[in-house]
């Protein structure tokens, strides 16, 4: 979906007017729509706005042009687990289990091994599969690179 339409879609829902929508991010009526039909998007600091308001991620109003996995544990990311800061804002980098509130869950990858290794073995996965799995991933993400 297009951020012009994904804009539409959650004010929409919202119930607002493109008017009650302008007034809640500070711009004109006529700046929503434009982001409505395409024309122009909205800039990086009121796209936060429009995150914060709807509850969902910048990367859900462009469209999701991102396919995105935490940094951490290497989980597929979608708006419900997607981490918020001590601020409330989403970081798109880490899933809440492993960062929330802006402190990481986390500090050693091992720690993170036992943890996983323990919840995801199952019938398709042994719990040796799921160290080996992630004994690969893990040091190929942003979190265990530093």
């Amino acid at each position: 979906m297009d951020t012009k339409n994904v804009i539409h879609t959650l004010r929409t829902q919202k119930g607002w007017s493109q008017d009650e929508l302008a007034e809640k991010v500070y711009v004109t009526r006529q700046a929503v729509s434009r982001w409505e039909t395409g024309e122009t998007s909205p800039n990086p600091e009121t796209l936060k706005l429009l995150s914060r308001l709807f509850d969902v991620s910048i990367n859900t109003l462009l469209g999701s042009p991102r396919k995105l996995i935490c940094q951490c544990c290497g989980m597929p990311l979608e708006d419900s687990i997607i981490s918020k800061e001590a601020d409330g804002s989403y970081n798109e980098e880490y899933c809440k289990w492993c960062y929330a509130q802006g402190k990481f869950t986390y500090d050693n990858m091992d720690t993170l091994i036992d943890f996983c290794a323990a919840h995801m073995a199952g019938e398709n996965w042994t719990e040796a599969q799921v160290r080996a799995y992630l004994s690969d991933l893990l040091p190929k993400l942003a979190h265990w690179k530093k």
